[in-house]
Parts: structure tokens; sequence; C-alpha cells
């Protein structure tokens, strides 16, 4: 029996230990989360933040992590969905004598109304057809089970203190204590409602109660929130569900009071069962964010794209300009650079898959990439948002001025690969793409620059990748200089317009990536045996890279191709919508979830294959 196979083992409470990474939805308030799964329980929520340490962890750790149970008290099918155009999750429970539901959601407080800092979470409970018993469970585990906590009962609430953090649960039905928890048993008839709302506990004053009344009017003012917001959609091509729930699920990863977006909701949730490749993702990549202003802007979501500009000027610090780089590759929800790792050994990891981890070494890596992604961002933002500032073309200026250089030296990669730095062509590529962009910028908006200098590197660049990055053995370009290793990052050389996409070079090497890295419409980031990351085991198929597959074929013409390839990654997608990191062999999700990463491509490749289709 493997550990993975013995984690998931029935539980004392009967059923499976773990539910597998799919099998769960998302709910926020734009400054943290919470994943609920198909039987109503919550086992991920961090709190005030999303960096925060959990409240909830049971899906890194049944028995440790702590969770908040809610669910039919018989039997019952379950089958989850989104209340159409928003982020209310919705469980349902089909029963022999009735159906209920479970309305999961986060009010969206503004800042001015002082209500932010409760991150209050309701759970409504109906009995819509016949009746039907439920029973709650509330077990919070304090900083990641790290920390003890008391319990108290006051007037009807239960109030958990711990010495980091206190949160107050408030209920329409009857609370008992059970040590350091409490339970609920209770019954519905039809039209019948229950209601449980847990609050941040500030300055030791108990929130106001949460009566079904008030639950009812959160939760109208929460839908009609998301569905204000997405409005704003000018998308109306294809898949424009899918489309949306992508977008929907990029909004929940921004954090409100600085415009970060972080990269994922969750941390250490495996990229194989059982594996140590195992990441804290809830920080913000400046690729993954830069990324994420693309595709908003695509969709007209201008407002996202202009917060994190504003992120990226208050919040994010420059470290000079010596050879590790004036940015860091990720910074914290509030511009933080220090995000040091550690393990987490007391927590088994999701179906006994360790290290746990918090934080992220990788941080402090030299990964080339992220400027050019930051540039092109900024240059979108100029081009499809509004013109950016005097102050930030100088700050542009400056990165352009490092990036020409220090472009030709190895870095880490795209993949944060722990095995070594490399002269890798995707780095290459991106130091090209920010020269470029910028030279555009300027030249559109006769802003000053030392262009003779930027044209002279952004020659040079191209010319490198020309002649060391492509493989005559394999007539493809490839992973990194002078090796005969693929790799799909460089499916973004049509996408950032460095090569036409049907160059006779550049369709060669789709061709190659197809025989090589491709497996029915996934695709692979590349082969850990050819290319030594430094990591032991196996990666699943890369979700980004499978939609920018998608691209590349749109962009050659091969649209049959494209279309089904699409298609068939929407197959991979969780019941909700969702994806993780990466698919793994027998079609499961992988790695953190839900991954901007993911979705923002989705939206990238379905915007661009509408369009060829026409």
């Amino acid at each position: 029996m493997t550990a993975a196979e013995s984690a998931d083992r029935t539980g004392t409470a009967g059923g499976l230990r773990y539910l597998p990474i799919a099998d769960h939805g998302l709910i926020g308030d734009m400054r943290t989360v919470a994943l609920v799964d198909t039987r109503g329980t919550i086992g991920w929520y961090c709190c005030p933040r999303f960096d925060a340490p959990s409240v909830f962890a049971s899906i890194l750790d049944a028995d440790r992590g702590g969770s908040f149970e809610l669910t039919a008290d018989v039997p019952a099918r379950t089958k989850q969905l989104y209340f159409p155009d928003t982020n209310v999750l919705i469980t349902r429970f089909f029963a022999p004598d009735g159906v209920g539901e479970i309305q999961d959601f986060m009010p969206i407080a503004g800042e001015d109304t002082g209500e932010a800092d409760r991150h209050r979470l309701i759970r409504r409970v109906l009995c819509v057809r016949g009746a039907l018993p439920f029973r709650a469970r509330i077990a919070p585990r304090f900083d990641y089970g790290r920390q003890s906590h008391r319990l108290t009962m006051r007037d009807g609430r239960a109030v958990f203190e711990s010495p980091s953090l206190s949160l107050a649960l408030t209920a329409s039905m009857p609370l008992e204590a059970d040590g350091p928890d409490v339970w609920s048993e209770f019954k519905l008839s039809e039209g019948e409602v229950a209601v449980f709302a847990l609050d941040v506990l500030g300055d030791g004053v108990l929130p106001r109660s949460c009566p079904i009344a008030e639950a009812e009017r959160e939760f109208a003012a929460t839908v009609a929130f998301w569905r204000r917001w997405l409005s704003a959609s000018r998308y109306r091509g294809r898949w424009r569900e899918m489309v949306h729930r992508s977008a929907l699920t990029l909004k929940l990863l921004t954090y409100a009071p600085t415009g970060g977006i972080v990269a994922a909701a969750t941390t250490s949730l495996p990229e194989q069962v059982g594996g140590e490749r195992n990441w804290d993702y809830r920080y913000v990549w400046i690729r993954d964010s830069a990324f994420c202003v693309y595709a908003l802007l695509r969709l007209g979501f201008s407002e996202e794209a202009a917060a994190f500009m504003d992120f990226l000027s208050k919040h994010v610090s420059r470290r000079g300009d010596g050879p590790s780089g004036p940015l860091q590759i990720m910074y914290g929800i509030d511009g933080r650079t220090e995000l040091p790792e550690i393990e987490l050994p007391h927590l088994e990891g999701h179906r006994g898959s360790s290290p746990v981890r918090i934080g992220n070494a990788a941080a402090h890596q030299l990964q080339l990439d992220i400027y050019g992604a930051l540039i092109d961002s900024v240059y979108l933002y100029d081009k499809m948002g509004r013109p950016i500032s005097s102050d930030h073309w100088e700050e542009i200026h400056t990165l352009v001025d490092w990036v020409c250089d220090n472009w030709d030296q190895p870095d880490e990669g795209v993949w944060e690969t722990r095995g070594g730095r490399k002269d890798f062509v995707y780095s290459r590529l991106m130091c090209w793409v920010a020269i470029e962009r910028a030279m555009r910028m300027a030249a559109h908006r006769g802003l000053p620059a030392n262009t003779p200098r930027w044209q002279r590197a952004r020659d040079a660049i191209y010319r490198q990748i020309m002649r060391r990055g492509w493989s005559i053995p394999l007539q493809a370009f490839v992973q990194h200089f002078d090796d005969d290793v693929l790799d799909a990052s460089v499916l973004m050389m049509p996408l950032a317009k460095f090569i036409a996409p049907t160059d006779p070079k550049w369709l060669s090497t789709l061709d190659a990536l197809g025989r090589n890295l491709v497996s029915d419409s996934l695709v692979y980031r590349y082969d850990p045996a050819a290319s030594p990351d430094g990591l032991l085991g196996q990666d699943g198929t890369f979700s980004i890279c499978s939609f920018w597959y998608v691209e590349a074929l749109t962009r050659a013409g091969r649209l049959d191709e494209a279309r089904l390839a699409f298609e068939k990654m929407l197959t991979y997608a969780n019941h909700l919508g969702l994806y993780a990191e990466e698919i793994g062999q027998t079609g499961e999700q992988l790695g953190n979830f839900p991954q901007a990463f993911t979705h923002l491509a989705l939206i990238s490749a379905a915007f661009n294959l509408d369009r060829a289709l026409g």
C-alpha cells in the first residue's frame, strides 16, 4: 500500500479522509478565500488574508488541520454549482426524503464601511424539498495547527480564542461545546433556513448576530456585487461561461487593499501525490500577475490592471541594479520581500504528500523573464487601458537599461528549477520582449529613451536565440543553449511576436513539441529525466502550457487542431470550471488550486481562437 492510499483510508466519521483536489469550490472576499468540498466541508481557510496562517487546513492534514463540516446527516448524493455569474457557491444534497443546499459566500465589504476587517463567512442551509437532517462541526486549528485555543460560549455564540486570532461563530441553530470544538444537529423542512456565520473578533467585541433576514440581505448584496463586476466584460465569443468563470476566479485571487494577485489560493497541494514538489503559491509573482493584467484587459477589466500598476508603484521595492536584478520574482501581497520558506513536519500533507511548506525560497532566484512579462503588461495597459505616467516611464526606462546590461547570463528560469542556473531560451526571449515593448512605447508616445542602445541589445538577443537556441538535430528551438532538450515555454515565441507563427523554423518546433511533449492536448513542461531540475519525482502536464499550445496552433492557422485541443482541455476542468496547476496521468487535478496562471491562459486561448474562427 502506498502512502497516498494509506492516507486516503476511511476515517472514523466514514468516507475518505481526503477528497480529490478537484472536488472543491472557491469562495472569498478579495482578501482571503476558503475551499469548500463536495461534502460541504471547508477544508482550507486562512484568516484574515491569503497568506495568513490557516484556521481550517484539513486538506493538508485530515486529523490536525481543522475544518468546518456542514452536511446532510443521511446518505446523500451531492452536486456543486455557482449561483450564476457570481462567486457564491451552492452545494446540493439529494437524499430519499428531501433535497437541501448550502449557500457559501463571503460578503464584499468596502474599506469605508468598517466591515472589511470582519472577514465574515456565511453558510446558509436551506431545505428545498421534503425534509432533511443536517449536522455541523466547527473545529478550528489556528496557525497551521500549531496554536491551541480556548472555547467560550457567550450569548449563544461560540468564541474561539487563540494567541494570534479570535473568531466568533453565530448560528440560528443551537450550538453545543465538545472540548475545543462546537457542533450542531438539526432538521429542516421544506422552506426552512438555518444560518452559520464566522467573524473575526476585533478588540474582544462580539459581532452582531447574523439572523436569517440579515444573511438573506448579505446574500443578495454579494450576488449583486459579482454580477455588477462581471457586467463590465466585453467578451461575447464562444465558451463565454468558461471565460467568465476564469475571470471571476482571477478576481477572487486579487488582494483588494493593494491590487496584488496571488498565484494560487493554497500552499503545498502536491504536483505529484506522495512527492516533494509542494510549494506555497499565496504570493504575488510578477510574471503571473503581469499575464493576468493582459487577460483581464482583453475582457475589458481595466480597473484591475490599474490596481496592479498601483501595486507595482506603491508596494514593490527595487533592490538596486546589481546582478540579482532590481526586482524579485515574487512579493508578499503587501509588497514585503522576505518570504522565508519553512517546513511544517507536524502536518502529513495532502494524501500523505510531504513536506508541507509555507513561504517560498524561490523568491530570491534570478529569473530574467519577469522583466519581459512586466513590461509587456505595462505596454498593453498603456495601449488598452490608459497612458502610463511619467514616473512609471522613468521606472520602466531604468528596468530596460538593467536588462540591456544583464540579459546575457544564466538564470533559474521560468519553472523555478532548483538544479542550477542555465542559459534558458525563454529567459532570453522575454528579455527581448522587455526591450522591444519599451521601444514601442517610446516611439508611440514620444517618450525619452536610449533607443540606439536598446536596439543593439534587442538585436543581439534575437541573433543569439536564433543561433544558439536552435537545435539542428531536433529541428526545433530548445530549453537552453547548446543542448537538445525540448521545453514548452518556447510556445511563447509566436505569442510574444518574436517569430512569425508560420515561420518554417517555428512550424518545425511546433511539430517537435507535439511529438514529444503533448499527450491528448495536454502538454508537459519538459522531461525532467533529460533536464534534471534538482527535485525528485515526476511532473504532471502543465495546464498553462496546454493553453499556450492551443494558441500557438491557432496562430499557425491549424484551427481544427486548436479547437479540438481546447475543447479537450475544457473536459479536464473540475465540475465548477476550475483548474489546478497540473493534470495527472489519469486526468486528476494536481498542484495548488485554483491557479491564476491556468485561468489567464484559458482566457487568452479562448479569445484568440474565437477571433480566428470568426
